[in-house]
């Protein structure tokens, strides 16, 4: 049986890991260095690092600090930030990525995901997808959640797939950091539209949000957090140990 993965998120803005709410109101957290390191020594089954700013800022993601964080981590790592070109690709993963996430990137140059699938793999590019209910429908949002892009949700979701991304992040703005748990609508409606791993993003609050995650959507692989991580609030090694209690299959 697969094992369900839990996952932290560190956003990085000017070298630094935030964190906000409906992907507003950033305050301070930490290092990503030692926040990364932790981390990978304390249970996480892989790590996403997000230069939150540099796509709507347009610049390239921090490399130095990426490649200090990549030294120091054990674990799967997935980039993403300012991933606009293939060219951007192959900076992150020289830098130490495992995967590459790209977001606004792949709205603006269609032809990205399916570039950087024949050059790199599919099991290298992510597609990270920021999500808003407007108007009864699933909306992408772009530059870090702060454009309306007018394009449905599900059928770009499953557009990148079709075009070689090999992994869905589902970023949930309704629900990023409320800790009211996930978005269980939006993630039945991707996992039912697509057949690669789906990563649950936004909305984890406490551990019994993560055992109605797998329990409620059994297709999703993932749950992925951040300030509940950050400030102690769940350890990994408790949630992981509850998961198992539960049935739900983890790398205790």
């Amino acid at each position: 049986m697969i094992t369900k993965r839990i996952i932290p998120c560190l956003d990085v803005k000017d070298g630094r890991v935030v964190k906000g709410v409906n992907f507003r109101w950033l305050s301070d957290v930490n290092s990503p260095v030692e926040l990364a390191k932790f981390y990978s020594d304390n249970g996480a089954d892989e790590l996403v690092f997000y230069d939150i700013t540099a796509s709507s800022d347009g610049r390239k993601i921090f490399t130095d600090v990426l490649r200090e964080t990549a030294r120091n981590v054990f674990i799967p790592l997935t980039v993403g930030g300012g991933i606009s070109g293939v060219e951007d690709f192959e900076r992150v993963l020289s830098c130490g990525a495992d995967k590459v996430s790209v977001n606004t990137g792949a709205i603006n140059n269609p032809s990205l995901i399916p570039e950087a699938a024949k050059l790199y793999g599919s099991q290298c590019v992510v597609i990270s997808a920021d999500v808003k209910r407007v108007g009864g429908e699933f909306r992408v949002f772009a530059r870090g959640g702060r454009d309306d892009t007018g394009i449905e949700a599900i059928e770009w979701i499953k557009r990148c797939v079709g075009n070689g991304a090999g992994e869905v992040v589902l970023n949930s703005i309704d629900t990023d950091g409320v800790k009211q748990g996930f978005d269980i609508e939006m993630l039945r409606a991707v996992c039912d539209a697509v057949n690669v791993p789906v990563v649950a993003s936004g909305g984890a609050g406490c551990i019994e949000d993560f055992i109605t995650l797998f329990n409620e959507v059994p297709k999703v692989d993932a749950g992925l957090a951040a300030s509940i991580f950050h400030f102690g609030e769940v350890a990994i090694r408790d949630l992981k140990l509850k998961m198992r209690d539960e049935g739900i299959a983890v790398r205790v």
